[in-house]
């Protein structure tokens, strides 16, 4: 399989919809991105949630999921599952985040989400960083949205429990989802896995890259 090992790795950008979609769909991979690269600079805006205690959940888990790391988070107050009619405060938030950074990577939902909200903030998100490396994560649900990603963070075995883990410590008001559970998360990373010739694996849709092959 080819691989991609973006240079200088510096700052990236997170955005979600909502608290917990950034650890469900990419937590293994900001776990490696920062043990990796020590110190890297972390700008994160979730637009919902904002003042309850879903913040205070989501603020611990994204330091947990980004050790060592210059972390910054913003949480909205948008109303949960009600973003197509708050398009103008959606689109003024990623913009807002847009003025404050100039990520290497970015980490978005993708757009084939079924959940409004997710797919909302996945079409904003090129609106604002049009010339960044952007790759859109996923979240196991109801809807039965999985699709056929085209890049991936492998994980091994304890970097795929240790996400589960920290999921599970980190977001106890989400415990009682039928979909919030050890097997729901280890089962989805063991196919993807597979997908790229490695244990475990997160998955990402990755729309456009563009190339440098001149070696400079």
């Amino acid at each position: 399989m080819n691989r991609l090992f973006p240079a200088g790795l510096r700052r990236i950008a997170l955005l979600a919809a909502h608290c917990d979609d950034l650890a469900i769909g990419a937590g293994g991979t900001l776990l490696v991105m920062c043990t990796a690269h020590p110190g890297i600079k972390v700008d994160a805006l979730i637009l919902s949630g904002g003042g309850t205690v879903r913040e205070e959940e989501e603020r611990t888990a994204l330091a947990a999921f980004c050790p060592g790391a210059d972390l910054r988070v913003e949480v909205g107050k948008l109303p949960d599952g009600r973003l197509p009619a708050h398009w103008d405060e959606a689109k003024a938030a990623v913009e807002g985040l847009r003025l404050r950074t100039e990520p290497d990577l970015i980490l978005a939902p993708h757009a084939g989400d079924a959940h409004q909200d997710h797919r909302g903030l996945a079409q904003l998100v090129p609106t604002a960083f049009r010339d960044h490396l952007t790759l859109g994560y996923e979240i196991v649900k109801w809807d039965g949205d999985l699709g056929r990603p085209n890049a991936y963070q492998p994980l091994d075995l304890a970097l795929a429990e240790r996400k589960v883990n920290l999921l599970w410590e980190h977001y106890p008001s989400q415990r009682h989802r039928p979909w919030f559970d050890r097997e729901a998360f280890l089962g989805l990373a063991r196919i993807r896995g597979i997908e790229c010739h490695a244990r475990h694996a997160e998955a990402f849709y990755l729309h456009k890259l563009a190339l440098d092959l001149t070696g400079g």
